[in-house]
């Protein structure tokens, strides 16, 4: 099996199950993905991603390391800020999607899953090709990471610090203490939900957060998520997830994350970019909300009238909706919001819609 998170003895004590994922082993579910998903939507849940990675960014040109090598410019994200940002070859295509934190005397990177030593190895050439005083350090090892989302997340975290977490903006990052435990704090989180996430070191002090954490959340019934439910919450929100998303060499034009580019720094990967603008016709993300019954899943086939439009990179039945949702790559012609494709689920066309995302509102639990 993989590697086990320092939570596991606590994962299987609140009777998680296991799988394998990106080389970690991590529970998939405690109870059930449905109702530990609905737990997030609608009060709070606490998550162990502790297969997710962590690297420093350190030095002089720190900052212009971050900008040649992200579609962000650095320069522009402050002190205690984050940006949810690419990492792109030569050519345009995504090695990683990823977040970094702007922590005053240094940067950290939150590469996903499996994919520390990639990041790490890419960033440290770009240091030496370009002459830089700069260095990316894997410490992925020495921290333990833990989400807490939903509405409710804030009122529980709130117990276990001085820290005013009004005052953490969203995709803001500070140092803190939670159940008085050095920390690093940031609004940000992959379930479309209120949340944070916590970054610790050492990782044997992580599990005095983490029961602190179901304590102080019992009063709104706080669940443990696994990545089941991390899973539909994301694909609920359109969030990519690297290794469907962006398999086989995608752009974050294609990915529709064109929103994340500054086009106004030189960033490599750029004019591989700027000439797949201007040609335009390349396949896009697009949302299908399924009108027949079914569930699509990665890999099926998008069709129109027979004919292969594009392919499924994320599909599942949504806890919310209870309708099978899926994201996927359409050809340009075919992606108008309300028109009617078919997923070919187990050789059956199974009718889906354009949907503008995401598939289930920020507001769905308030109406319920």
């Amino acid at each position: 099996m993989g590697i086990k998170s320092p939570l596991y003895t606590i994962h299987k004590k609140l009777g998680g199950k296991f799988t394998e994922f990106a080389g970690y082993e991590m529970p998939i579910q405690y109870s059930s993905i449905l109702e530990e998903h609905l737990a997030v939507r609608k009060t709070v849940g606490l998550f162990d991603v502790s297969h997710m990675s962590n690297v420093w960014i350190i030095g002089k040109d720190a900052t212009k390391l971050l900008s040649l090598t992200t579609t962000a410019d650095a320069t522009k994200v402050g002190d205690k800020q984050s940006q949810y940002t690419e990492i792109l070859k030569e050519d345009g295509t995504i090695i990683e999607d990823t977040i970094f934190m702007n922590l005053g005397d240094k940067y950290m990177m939150i590469p996903n899953a499996g994919m520390n030593v990639i990041v790490t190895n890419w960033l440290n050439e770009q240091v030496k090709k370009y002459k830089l005083d700069a260095k990316a350090e894997d410490v992925s090892r020495d921290f333990v990471i833990l989400a807490i989302q939903g509405p409710k997340s804030r009122e529980t975290l709130q117990k276990l610090t001085n820290t005013d977490l009004n005052s953490v903006k969203f995709f803001g990052c500070q140092y803190t203490k939670i159940a008085g435990v050095d920390c690093i704090i940031s609004h940000t989180g992959y379930t479309g939900e209120l949340g944070f996430e916590l970054q610790i070191n050492p990782p044997k002090k992580a599990e005095i957060i983490f029961n602190k954490i179901l304590d102080a959340g019992k009063e709104f019934d706080i669940k443990p998520i696994g990545l089941g439910a991390r899973d539909t919450l994301r694909l609920e929100k359109c969030f990519m997830l690297a290794g469907n998303e962006f398999h086989g060499g995608r752009t974050p034009l294609e990915a529709t994350l064109g929103w994340t580019i500054n086009w106004d720094h030189d960033f490599i990967g750029k004019e591989a970019l700027l000439k797949q603008k201007e040609k335009g016709t390349f396949d896009r993300m697009t949302c299908l909300m399924c009108v027949d019954k079914g569930i699509p899943r990665h890999g099926c086939e998008i069709c129109k009238e027979d004919k292969k439009v594009g392919i499924v990179t994320s599909g599942t039945l949504s806890p919310c909706l209870n309708v099978g949702i899926a994201m996927g790559y359409v050809q340009p012609d075919f992606r108008a919001e309300g028109s009617i494709l078919d997923i070919i689920v187990r050789d059956k066309p199974l009718k889906a819609k354009v949907i503008k995302p995401p598939f289930v509102p920020k507001d769905w639990a308030q109406n319920r």
